[in-house]
Formats: C-alpha cells, structure tokens, sequence
C-alpha cells in the first residue's frame, strides 16, 4: 500500500504530472509530421491536459485558501489542513481536528460525509 500524502500535495503533484503529460502527447505527434491530422490530433490533446493542468492548478489554489492552517505538533511547521483527517505535509504525520477522533488509527474513510455517523454512534 503507496503511503497516504497530504491531500493539497497530492492534487498539486496530480496538475503537475498533467503538465508533462500534456508534453509527451505533443511529442508523440511530432512523429506524425506527414499526417497533418493525427499529429493536429496529438498536439491539440497534449494542449487539453496542460489547460487541464491550469485548471487543477486554479481549484487547488482557491481550495489552499480556505484551508485550516494548524501547526504540527510532531515537527512545529505550519502545515493547511483538508477535511476531518489529513497528513502533516512535513512530516506526514496524522492530523485531525475532530476531538471525537484523537487517538484513532488514522484513516481516510473519515473525510466521507457517511462516517460521521459511524464515529459518533460508537460513543
């Protein structure tokens, strides 16, 4: 199992992957110079996922916002803070705001709107 990452890093590692992406299908059309319209094809879907890119980039911006800025308490960095449960973007340690859920083993079920219900029933 891939090690869970802070939610803000993971979104911006995401718009980043689509920017290279995006760059490799224009590439990849440069391989079908004779056909004008395969490589149109392939330079107007690498453009797609590099406007995808901005796009991603943009929501992620305004979501960090709106973001719960806390202070660690594992490392003392700052760190913005999505949902009921996130990592430290630092240290990766597990955070959460929720008092109901200190001292549980971290998971991400508890970001869903369904598991409210399931922590606050087993009081």
């Amino acid at each position: 199992m891939k090690p869970y990452k802070n939610k803000i890093n993971r979104i911006r590692s995401f718009a980043l992957s689509l920017i290279f992406i995006g760059v490799v299908i224009m590439y990849l059309g440069i391989f079908f110079r004779k056909n004008e319209i395969i490589m149109l094809i392939f330079m107007v879907l690498g453009l797609l996922a590099i406007l995808g890119s901005t796009v991603v980039y943009a929501w992620i911006g305004t979501l960090s916002t709106r973001a719960v800025q806390i202070v660690c308490p594992n490392c003392g960095k700052a760190t913005k803070m999505l949902g009921r449960v996130d990592m430290c973007g630092h240290c990766r340690e597990p955070l959460t705001l929720d008092p109901s859920l200190e001292g549980k083993e971290f998971d991400v079920a508890y970001n869903r709107p369904d598991s409210k219900k399931d922590t606050s029933d087993k009081k």
